[in-house]
Order: C-alpha cells, then structure tokens, then sequence
C-alpha cells in the first residue's frame, strides 16, 4: 500500500491546483495557502492508523455571532462554529495549565489534529489543552444553514473575511477559558494563511493570547512589499539548485509545447505524448497542469521524498532526447501510474471556491512571473486580476486592505516598539517564503528560517528520518514557548502578591 501513495498524493493536488488556474480565462490565480498539502489530508482520513487518536479529540460547536462589527439587526444571526478539544495531555484548571489553540485556514478543521504533529507531541511538556478552531465558511462551520446559501452571492460572502475569523476565534478561546480555566495562557498557532492569522491574532488580541507561533506565513506579500515575481523565482531557483540541466528542459519546454500546438493536429499530439485523461482543447490547459505541478513539488518539498528532486531525477534520467518526452518523465515519477495524467477532471472543493473568494476580496498577493524564471514572463496585472473577480464575484478586490487593518510596511520600526512573542518560521525552499518574516524584529519578535525546509514544515507531523536542522528548528520553537509561559507565571505570580491595584 506504501508504493501507491505518491500516485494518489500528486493526483489530488495537481486537479485542485488547475482549477484554481484554469478556472477564470485561463487567469494566473493566487496559489492555495495550506501548512497540510490535499494528498496529507486525504491520507489522514484514509489511513486506519490515524483513527486510534480520535477517541482523544472532542468535537464542539458554539453558537457564533455572524458580524462582529455591526449592530444591525442581521448582525446579530448566529451559526454553528464547530472546534476540537484534546484533554489527553492537560494538567487542568488547579494548575493553569497551558492551551495550545490551532487557528483553522482554508479548510476544514478534520485533519488538523493528525497531521499537526508539532502540537501534540509537545503537548505532554506542556501538560497542554489542545484546541483546533475551525475557519468561517469552512467544513461544518457555515452561515445561512448550508454552503449554497453562504456563497449565492456577494452580500451572504460578505461576512467571510479574516477579520471575522479572527474575532471568531476570540470569542471561542474565551468561551473555553470561562468554561475550564481562565488563568491558564493562551498560545496560538497556525500555518500559512493560518500563521498570517495567528500573527495578527497576537496583534489584534492580546489579552486574549500570551503568544503566537506563525509557520510560513507569508504576512509581507502584499501591497507590493515583496517583488511581485518572488514566488516563481524561489520555485526556479529550487529546480536549478536540484538539477542545472533539469532547470534548463524546462525552460526549453514551453515554447515546444507551443509549437506542437501550434501544427495541425498538435492538440492530439500534445493529449497522446502526455497521456492525458481527455483530449486536449487548448495547449494552456497542459501549462497550467506543469506549472501547478512544478510549484507544488517546490512548495511541499518535504523530506525524506523531496518532490523536487524526484521530478527533475526522472527528467535527467530520460534516454529520450526529446524535450517534451523528458518532461512526460517528470510527469510520471511526480504522478506515478495513474492510467492517465493531465486534464483530469476538475476537483471542484469547498477550499477551491473560499480561497478564491478570500483572494478576490482582501487576501490579494500580487503573484506573476518575471523575466528570470523557468516559467513563461507573465507580469502581475491588478487590472486583469480585478477583471476575473469581478466577473465571478461581482466584486473589485482591496489590494491595500490587509496592511491598511493589520500593518506590514516598515515592520520592523512598527513591531520592535508594538508587539511582543511571535515566532515567524520560514523553510527558504517554500516559495512563499520570500513574503515571510526572515530577520528578527525584536528580542521577542523572532525568526527562525531553515536553509532547506518547505511550506510550514516545523509544524508537520516529526519522522524519525527528519534532517537535524529541522529537529533544531523545532526544538528552538519550544524553547521559545516555554519561555513566555514562563513569564506569563512570573508575572501571574506578582500580580497575586501585590496589594496595589494596577490602576491606582
């Protein structure tokens, strides 16, 4: 069974991955921000090993306010909001101990507790409660009773944004604190667009959580703070480190492509040289498979696999000396033997159709393609980009909004005086990594980066072949955490001692 996971893992992602491309005129959307790649998640619900864990993890709801930041009457409507709860590890209310609150990203909540295995195989140190909370519009946690209602339209999607989320999140962890222990300190996690919500969540509450550990979270890639071409130049730049000649067949690869497409029955030729699952319509469709399947080996570029390397192994082991051919060999070590490979049926999801709302309204990452890569120039065009999301969502995206409400220029000169306990954890690998935090802001506002991690590694489940850079890296992390808490009891500790009332 072992041999047939990567041919079911590299299915999954490529389907998603060339929805979110293909889906509006062929316009370059923004890639999936995930810390747990689709094939993970689909493994976790399929693997009978996993299961053994979930008669530790409870499942709750709470009824959650809709808009937290209006008074109008329909403000007040409510929805269930689902969050899992592991007592397993806990010391209990007595000693106030620990909570550990996973902040939920662009899915739904279920695999979190399996595949998250920085959270629960630290929770014993910590004797921690450990909460996973499930993002607005997700998985079970739905307004308007049902998922076609949610998304009908702009006015019902409205309410699906960050800020929301976040003060969701609020209200649940102090629901949790009143309930079982309102002493004991917060920390929250997240990863990718869940790490930019777990930084912010420290900035914007607090009071709520002591600190914050945000795993590849790429909080910079926004109004053109980082270079609009970044993210593909971090994807080439891991296929020429892995393989010169690798690099440079790709390269050569697309103008090919368009010149067998280009021929009278070159579409044909192109659907039969890649085995794909239907005839080809137009030779976009097979770019956009590559480039989806390219940026994902590079984004979860995990060990001991190391996609990257196992696609551009096949490419210059290939005893074909055609071009295309060769990449046909990537195709195949990256899928495995599927009966067919490219132009698979589109995997519509409920992530597929958030994310691109989330990405159409505030989350707005200006990606494109520059001139030094091994992908085809294509130059980020808010007005283009606007186009496509205003003829699907009949909305005009706010490219400013995220540094106007959380910050983001000048963050160092901000941060160093304003926050306090967040770790910003980068794999240089991830290309999403060059919208991250990479240098230290304070003494407690840290970055801990590893030259060869990936997209939101540290917080992954540990193997016993882990690389010793990445145990370091997680063992820093700890290290850190154990501190603030603490700190929180030192300072517990003297508030309890004193008779002088903080406001005198």
């Amino acid at each position: 069974m072992e041999e047939q996971k990567p041919t079911l893992i590299f299915f999954i992602i490529i389907t998603i991955s060339t929805y979110l491309i293909t889906s509006t005129q062929q316009l370059r959307v923004i890639p999936r921000l995930s810390p747990i790649a689709e094939w993970e998640t689909l493994f976790a619900s399929l693997d009978d090993s996993s299961s053994s864990s979930d008669d530790d993890v409870k499942t709750f709801y709470y009824n959650q306010t809709l808009d937290h930041f209006n008074y109008r009457p329909e403000s007040y409507e409510t929805f269930e909001q689902r969050y899992l709860m592991n007592f397993k590890y806990w010391g209990g209310a007595n000693s106030s101990a620990p909570i550990f609150a996973y902040l939920g990203a662009e899915a739904p909540i279920d695999g979190s507790p399996q595949g998250l295995g920085f959270i629960t195989d630290n929770a014993a140190s910590f004797n921690a409660l450990l909460v996973y909370i499930e993002h607005r519009y997700y998985g079970k946690s739905v307004p308007f009773g049902s998922r076609e209602e949610a998304l009908k339209n702009a006015s019902s999607t409205g309410y699906f944004n960050s800020a929301q989320a976040i003060a969701d999140y609020a209200q649940i962890i102090i629901h949790i604190k009143n309930t079982y222990s309102h002493k004991s300190p917060v920390i929250v996690l997240g990863g990718s667009y869940g790490g930019m919500l777990a930084s912010w969540f420290r900035l914007k509450y607090p009071h709520v959580a002591i600190g914050a550990l945000a795993s590849s979270a790429p909080i910079l890639y926004f109004d053109d703070i980082t270079p609009h071409d970044g993210y593909y130049s971090v994807v080439s730049r891991d296929f020429r480190e892995a393989s010169e000649t690798c690099y440079e067949t790709i390269l050569k690869s697309w103008s090919q492509i368009e010149r067998v497409a280009s021929l009278p029955d070159g579409l044909s030729i192109l659907s039969h040289k890649f085995n794909t699952c239907y005839a080809l319509n137009k030779s976009e469709d097979l770019v956009s498979y590559l480039e989806s399947m390219y940026t994902s080996a590079a984004q979860y570029n995990h060990p001991p696999t190391y996609p990257v390397t196992m696609i551009c192994n096949a490419i210059d082991a290939s005893s074909e000396n055609d071009t295309l051919n060769k990449i046909y060999e990537g195709v195949v070590a990256f899928r495995g033997n599927s009966t067919c490979k490219v132009n698979a049926p589109k995997n519509v999801t409920e992530t597929s159709q958030g994310w691109r709302w989330q990405t159409c309204s505030e989350m707005v990452i200006p990606i494109g393609v520059g001139n030094d890569s091994m992908f085809t120039p294509d130059p980020y065009s808010f007005e283009s980009f606007a186009n496509g999301c205003q003829q699907q969502f009949g909305i005009i995206p706010r490219p400013h909004w995220v540094t106007t409400y959380y910050g983001g220029q000048d963050i160092r000169m901000v941060l160093q005086r304003f926050g306090s306990n967040i770790i910003f954890s980068n794999g240089l690998r991830d290309p999403y990594s060059i919208g991250g935090v990479l240098n230290n802001i304070s003494d407690s506002i840290v970055a801990i980066s590893t030259v060869n991690g990936s997209h939101c590694l540290d917080i992954l489940n540990p193997n016993e072949t882990d690389p010793k850079w990445l145990v370091e890296q997680r063992k820093k992390e700890t290290e850190i955490m154990k501190r603030w808490i603490t700190q929180y009891y030192d300072d517990l500790a003297a508030l309890n001692d004193t008779s002088t009332p903080l406001s005198s």
